[in-house]
């Protein structure tokens, strides 16, 4: 059995040429099924919408869709951010929808770190966060004075006593 190099990523059917046809015909299960998870699942990438003509083609304005809903803002560089979490609390589910269509939020909302950075803090502890974002919280710590603390215990021993 020779092994294949792939020169680029495999993305459509096209790019296997007839290897998938050959695979079902001599009965290589094994092979079909690691051909067809090696290409994207995206359906955009699909052979048929990869010619000249369907790439010209504005396919938003042929169906009537909408502007295309924005995928990323960031805090810290766009200036307006739109959140619609306060009609959810305020108003319900169907609130929200609607507040939704009207002002289309982001799908995701960040600040400036990069999505592993993200993925990373998330799954670190609040400390560790803290210390990233360089926000240093002292633990408060009362330090009674010493004749205090002999009061206090001379207290917890009369209490004892009269228990």
């Amino acid at each position: 059995m020779n092994a294949i190099q792939a020169s680029s990523t495999l993305v459509n059917e096209s790019q296997l040429g007839s290897r998938l046809n050959h695979a079902i015909g001599s009965n290589r299960r094994g092979e079909f099924g690691l051909l067809l998870s090696l290409l994207s699942a995206d359906a955009r990438d699909m052979a048929q919408f990869q010619t000249a003509t369907h790439r010209s083609n504005d396919l938003r304005t042929k169906f009537e869709l909408p502007v295309a809903q924005v995928l990323l803002n960031q805090t810290d560089i766009d200036d307006v951010v739109i959140d619609n979490s306060y009609v959810h609390q305020r108003d319900g589910a169907a609130a929200f929808r609607l507040a939704n269509v009207l002002h289309q939020e982001a799908l995701v909302i960040r600040k400036n770190e990069s999505l592993e950075m993200a993925d990373v803090l998330a799954n670190c502890e609040l400390n560790t966060r803290n210390r990233y974002q360089l926000q240093h919280t002292a633990p408060s710590i009362q330090l009674t004075h010493f004749v205090e603390q002999l009061q206090m215990q001379r207290q917890m021993s009369e209490l004892i006593a009269q228990a």
